[in-house]
């Protein structure tokens, strides 16, 4: 399974952006600084916006979700039932998940953006994909939903493959590559540990244990605990 980009090139009014690249099965972090072209390049990747130049291929990928960042756009349905059946599964595990067990008739345009975000990503997360892209997921959650949410990324891990686009600087499932947009390019990092030295928007906290010659392994918060605590042996 591989999503390929050769050669591929977005144009704004005011900007541009160009990736070429591969993305295999595994989790992958994108980052950039604000109105790079995440958004952008996550409407490419699935198929609901066109290139002015170049090509996607997707190789053994039948289907795709996107997750946009935000979730009042993505609602159809006029009651949280009506809207988890839109995404093709059914209400009660979903709502149970998200923790709205018997509220299956509120209307999900009255519940509050976080709660919203909420049921949202307990659909994206149960429909079954070959490329899930997710676009500031996090937003709207606090940590403890944040850390929840990213175990139940994590267990997409080996499933397809995962696109996270994201600002967000504390919370992380482990991920397989680093990406960056930088100066109107998709730079590709590499893996975690060899990534750290070229990421322009390394989290602070990351820097800090770089720094102090004690990488983490990985951006999960196990592996940054494990890190900081070989700081203080």
């Amino acid at each position: 399974m591989r999503l390929l980009l050769q050669d591929v090139r977005a144009v704004r009014e005011t900007w541009s952006l160009a990736a070429t690249g591969s993305f295999e099965t595994g989790i992958h972090l994108v980052t950039g600084p604000v109105g790079s072209g995440k958004s952008t390049l996550a409407l490419l990747l699935t198929d609901l916006d066109s290139p002015q130049e170049g090509r996607i291929t997707r190789d053994g990928i039948h289907r795709s979700v996107l997750s946009l960042q935000f979730p009042e756009h993505h609602v159809t349905g006029s009651s949280l039932a009506e809207e988890i059946r839109s995404w093709g599964i059914e209400p009660e595990p979903v709502l149970a998940a998200a923790g709205f067990a018997g509220r299956e008739h509120d209307d999900p345009l009255r519940l509050s953006q976080g709660e919203l975000k909420r049921l949202h990503l307990a659909c994206v997360l149960r429909v079954p994909s070959d490329l899930l892209v997710l676009d500031e997921p996090f937003s709207g959650l606090d940590p403890r939903e944040k850390a929840n949410y990213c175990a139940a990324i994590a267990e997409c891990r080996t499933q397809g493959i995962t696109i996270l686009l994201t600002h967000e600087q504390e919370y992380f499932p482990p991920v397989d590559r680093i990406w960056e947009i930088q100066e109107g390019k998709l730079v590709l990092l590499g893996r975690p540990a060899e990534a750290y030295s070229s990421w322009r928007l390394i989290p602070s906290l990351i820097q800090d244990l770089v720094n102090a010659g004690r990488p983490p392994r990985n951006l999960s918060r196990e592996a940054i605990r494990e890190a900081l605590c070989r700081t203080r042996e």
